[in-house]
């Protein structure tokens, strides 16, 4: 479901990260955003990009997003810096989330890295409001880097604040993790580093306490396997995926209609779901249970373990 909404703001975070507020142009609430939630923004130059929001809310009547210029930009950070203008109308996909929040966790240890500052601000926000135990590790290269520093002073001494150049070294995860209370959860959002440096600090911990979000995939989608038959059972059509073709190429040449971003399975925009077949999952964003239940994949880089797939499409 798309949602028509106007920019009502846009508010500078940092140098290279931008504040953006949307609204519907009527003013009615937009749907509800638990904490680690993302919006799909489909822009006016035929790009679709995923960002993750700023706030969590029953109601919201602003969706808040933070957007960093990103120096090898496909044409989404690019186009949003450079054209796009206060009062644009644009669509947005309902908000998603692959990154909840667990609101029952005795614990709460939030590391952001970056823009990935961003829905770890959110859940903090939320962990203050249920009045739980939290703390967050904000990392940065340099003091310029330091995104949404009102919002976050707020949150008194629970906010550690990290600076790669002024500390010479990067933070040490594992030396946190190590004090972390027992059944502490862990969440990360950063770069590709800090997210591997992050699976490391928290090896020894019991999976289901450890969430991460990534804004980068963390190797290039893999186009191999035999190939496959797919049916869209709508339609009836059936198509065939060769070795070498992602399934989002061949229904794209076929002129089938599927949001897509990232293309590389880390951000959940193309997500379809599977009536019959088994799936050869290959994105970074389902958890282990939901690949078991076999429901649904993302059709941008993940593939058949059968010899055909039904999709709901």
């Amino acid at each position: 479901m798309r949602l028509s909404v106007r920019l009502e703001s846009i508010a500078y975070a940092t140098p290279d990260i931008r504040e953006y507020t949307f609204v519907r142009p009527d003013g009615a609430a937009l749907p509800a955003v638990s904490a680690g939630s993302h919006v799909d923004l489909h822009l006016p130059n035929g790009i679709t990009r995923s960002y993750s929001l700023l706030h969590a809310d029953d109601a919201p009547k602003r969706y808040v997003v933070g957007v960093k210029r990103d120096p090898n930009s496909r044409g989404g950070s690019q186009f949003m810096h450079e054209q796009l203008r206060v009062g644009t109308l644009l669509e947005l996909s309902t908000p998603r989330n692959h990154f909840p929040l667990v609101e029952s966790a005795p614990h709460s240890v939030l590391f952001a890295g970056g823009i990935g500052i961003t829905p770890i601000l959110c859940m903090a926000e939320r962990l203050t409001l249920l009045g739980a135990s939290w703390e967050l590790w904000y990392a940065v290269r340099s003091r310029t880097d330091l995104a949404f520093l009102p919002q976050l002073v707020r949150f008194g001494e629970r906010v550690h604040l990290h600076v790669d150049e002024e500390a010479r070294a990067v933070l040490d995860m594992a030396a946190i993790a190590l004090q972390a209370p027992l059944g502490a959860h862990f969440y990360c959002c950063g770069p590709g580093p800090m997210l591997a440096a992050y699976e490391a600090a928290c090896a020894g911990r019991d999976p289901a306490t450890v969430h991460l979000e990534r804004f980068g995939a963390s190797a290039p989608v893999a186009t191999g396997g035999d190939g496959f038959v797919v049916q869209l059972a709508r339609s009836g059509i059936e198509l065939r995926v060769p070795t070498g073709a992602t399934l989002l190429q061949v229904l794209v040449e076929n002129g089938v209609a599927v949001d897509s971003s990232c293309e590389a399975g880390i951000c959940g925009c193309c997500e379809i779901a599977v009536l019959e077949g088994e799936i050869d999952h290959r994105d970074e964003v389902l958890t282990p249970s939901q690949r078991a239940a076999n429901k649904s994949m993302m059709v941008c880089c993940s593939r058949a373990k059968s010899e055909r797939l039904v999709l709901d499409l």
